[in-house]
């Protein structure tokens, strides 16, 4: 027993990363080899040894997992913050393999599609471990940022491509990248029905797609490889500080558990909520609901726009579902916020409530606290308010005697007109057929698109924020002041120059891509493929149906316009052009004729 001890001690003391390296390379095996099985044989006697293949690697995972996490403890003498994650990883491997064994009461965890998510667990864990150690690459955050995207939506175009991906004939080469891009860039365009065309392999990959995608990939792994890890180094702390945009290093880790908290916590709410709110007699078992449930909330918080409803929200089923819309119009409109926004609005009412209790309840004197809602906060929440009641009210009273006329009561009219004008922001859904409404609407539509929602969430388009500061800027200009002012603060110069070059950024790639979209489908109408390109770079995802019969170069047109759109012009421009040298001198300043 000494001499095991021993040994064990040796190897996880001068051997460890051998030891991950080994976990990490069976892992990857075991993900290829239950992707190949799940996605791509069709064959019942391949499909057989694969699935025992799979089932031999999982234990044999099991076990790598539960000796590296014994004896990894049993040479530490005490259980560290990297231990937590190898401990409940542990006991999920272990509730699988009794359930397996014995079935019983824990018969529904013996289902192959647990055995499957707990292969996918290992490998997020190990590749995330890694991924920390991106910081050592050449390429500076920004950049990081960028190819990250870029290797998602070649990962996930594979993905789509398997024959099992779909229930007909599989997608081909530049659909399944459309897919994966639109996916991944949180747009929802579409070249194919997924609610007919995808199996529920395919249609869960479009879902992990676009959770992963609304997040970001670093984000992502940076969230699981600081669990596994068991902590982040100080260049790991400068790189996703970058990537975040968070200047203080100590708040990196927690803005990092923050996005992804708020994000799980409403996305659940969400899909509790949908799950509420629909019927049971247009779902085959309480599986399917729940699935459906899950992925609206995550498609809606992440403002997707995709959907596994057939015809879509304007369906019969769900046209009049009022219920279903505000559960899912919530969860856009709270995505398009911002993480930070949420967060923040959540610490201020947290405050408000405890003052509350300690003041009536406690009957303790009052206590004074710093203001906690942030100038940044207010801004976004005004910006975003003002949108939300102005948009609604004009989609009201311009389709109150035309698309509304279905709506029978006034409560079904200011439901859709809730859904529609803030759907149209970034998440993409429709309630109403968008061929069938006023040009003036149509109008609106582009407009909204084009402005988006919050920096900071995950939907597109220039902002609020900027439009905001641009129309200020006009204002203060013709006031003949040299600054704009707003709730005692004084806005910086640089918030002015760079809300400028994002709007004529947005106004030039637009432009851009309407005109090769003219170029390369010559056939298609004016004002559809505008519609398009805006609602490319938005990352909105509306349509007015002529996505799936584009030409091939027209959708390659359009999949770079929707990654530019969510990585952001400047973004790239900044990653790629950036001159970080400091200069030691200044230019005499001269005024430019206008």
């Amino acid at each position: 027993m000494d001499s095991i001890f021993s040994f064990l001690k040796y190897i996880f003391r001068y051997k460890k990363k051998t030891v991950d390296q080994i976990v990490f390379y069976v892992s990857l095996i075991s993900a290829v080899t239950m992707v190949v099985h799940v996605g791509y044989i069709t064959d019942p006697e391949v499909a057989k040894l694969t699935d025992n293949a799979v089932v031999a690697l999982y234990y044999g995972l099991f076990l790598f997992e539960i000796i590296r996490t014994a004896s990894s403890i049993l040479v530490a003498r005490r259980i560290n913050v990297s231990h937590y994650t190898g401990v409940m990883v542990s006991a999920y491997f272990l509730l699988i393999t009794i359930s397996r064994l014995t079935g019983g009461i824990l018969s529904t965890f013996a289902k192959d599609e647990w055995l499957y998510l707990g292969i996918a667990i290992i490998f997020l864990s190990e590749l995330s471990k890694n991924s920390l150690f991106f910081d050592n690459l050449y390429f500076n955050p920004t950049i990081l940022f960028v190819i990250s995207f870029l290797g998602l939506i070649i990962l996930g175009a594979f993905l789509l491509m398997l024959p099992r991906t779909t229930l007909e004939a599989p997608l081909s080469f530049v659909d399944a990248f459309f897919m994966a891009t639109s996916a991944v860039c949180i747009t929802g365009l579409s070249t194919t029905d997924i609610s007919t065309n995808f199996s529920l392999f395919g249609q869960s990959v479009i879902m992990a797609l676009i959770q992963v995608g609304g997040l970001g990939i670093m984000t992502f792994t940076g969230f699981f490889g600081y669990f596994f890890s068991g902590g982040f180094s100080f260049k790991n702390q400068l790189m996703f500080g970058e990537i975040l945009g968070e200047n203080k290093l100590n708040s990196v880790i927690s803005t990092l558990l923050t996005i992804i908290f708020i994000t799980l916590l409403f996305e659940l709410i969400g899909a509790v909520m949908i799950f509420a709110s629909l019927e049971a007699k247009y779902f085959d078992s309480v599986g399917e609901m729940i699935f459906f449930s899950c992925f609206h909330a995550i498609s809606g918080f992440c403002n997707a726009g995709f959907t596994i409803i057939k015809d879509g929200v304007t369906s019969d089923e769900y046209r009049f579902n009022y219920n279903f819309q505000l559960a899912v119009a919530s969860m856009f409109i709270l995505g398009g916020f911002g993480f930070g926004t949420i967060f923040n609005l959540y610490t201020w009412v947290q405050e408000k409530v405890k003052s509350m209790v300690r003041r009536l309840i406690l009957k303790k004197n009052y206590r004074y606290k710093p203001q906690v809602f942030s100038f940044n906060s207010r801004f976004i929440v005004v910006c975003n308010v003002t949108v939300i009641i102005l948009a609604t009210i004009s989609f009201f009273v311009l389709e109150q005697n035309h698309s509304l006329m279905a709506d029978k009561s006034s409560f079904g009219r200011w439901v859709t007109s809730i859904f529609m004008a803030n759907s149209t922001r970034s998440a993409g859904f429709n309630s109403v057929d968008l061929n069938f409404i006023n040009i003036p609407t149509l109008i609106m539509f582009v407009t909204l698109m084009w402005i988006g929602v919050s920096p900071g969430s995950t939907g597109g388009g220039v902002k609020v924020t900027t439009i905001a500061i641009a129309l200020m800027n006009i204002v203060a200009l013709a006031k003949g002041k040299e600054s704009i002012e707003i709730y005692k603060r004084k806005i910086a110069s640089e918030s002015v120059n760079k809300a400028f070059a994002i709007i004529l950024l947005s106004v030039l790639t637009i432009t851009l891509s309407f005109i090769l979209l003219n170029f390369s489908d010559p056939n298609q109408q004016m004002i559809p493929l505008l519609f398009e390109s805006v609602s490319a770079y938005t990352t909105c995802g509306l349509s007015l149906g002529i996505t799936s019969s584009l030409t091939a170069t027209s959708k390659i047109i359009l999949m770079f316009t929707m990654f530019v759109g969510r990585v952001g012009m400047l973004t790239l421009l900044v990653a790629f052009i950036k001159n970080t040298r400091n200069k030691s001198y200044i230019y005499p300043t001269e005024k430019v004729l206008f």
